[in-house]
């Protein structure tokens, strides 16, 4: 009897002990778990880009990033060096919106050569850019460099509105919405324009 004894509390002491340990591993496992799911859940979208980021041909780039950065008080958020000293990619945040750049580079896989607008002696888009103080960022955009193409004003659409280019050849429009306005109305107010040129 007494053999027999021993050796059920033998039995109970292994099923304790393997109970004991179970219970100090599962922890472990469950964050290894976790660990693991966090790896494999990736945004399609990614957060700090949104859907749309512009992305802006510039040269030299090196020079443009500083000069966002005195003009729009932009924040550097990366740079990627190519050959002959050129930027490959760099990113940029003003506001909290990315934005992308990069040097003129060769036409790549039988793509289009990318040129920037002051090379290419055009530009055929722009950056909109809503600040809370549009006066005081226009100025220091000047301050900085920027050329005014179209002076501050208060625009039909609600917004006090400018235009400058930077030395780069991109527009930059910098806006203050002052008030809401509908499209019935704004569609009225440009009734009364005349046509440009006219």
């Amino acid at each position: 009897m007494a053999k027999k004894s021993k050796k059920k509390a033998a039995g109970r002491a292994k099923v304790g002990g393997a109970k004991a340990t179970a219970k100090r591993a599962a922890p472990a496992a469950r964050k290894s778990k976790k660990k693991a799911a966090a790896r494999k859940k990736v945004q399609a979208v990614p957060a700090q880009y949104g859907a749309v980021t512009p992305s802006l041909v510039v040269s030299p780039c090196a020079e443009a990033l500083e000069f966002y950065q005195r003009a729009f008080g932009a924040k550097l958020k990366g740079s990627i060096p190519g050959p002959d000293g050129l930027v490959m990619h760099a990113e940029i945040s003003i506001g909290g919106a990315m934005i992308m750049l990069a040097d003129e580079m060769p036409p790549m896989n039988g793509g289009p050569a990318r040129k920037s607008p002051k090379n290419a002696g055009t530009t055929t888009g722009g950056v909109m850019l809503y600040v809370k103080d549009v006066d005081a960022a226009f100025e220091r955009a000047v301050a900085a460099g920027a050329r005014v193409t179209m002076p501050l004003e208060d625009q039909f659409w609600g917004d006090r509105f400018g235009q400058l280019e930077d030395p780069f050849g991109h527009v930059w429009s910098l806006a203050t919405h002052t008030r809401d306005v509908s499209m019935k109305e704004m569609r009225a107010a440009m009734a009364q324009m005349s046509p440009p040129g006219a």
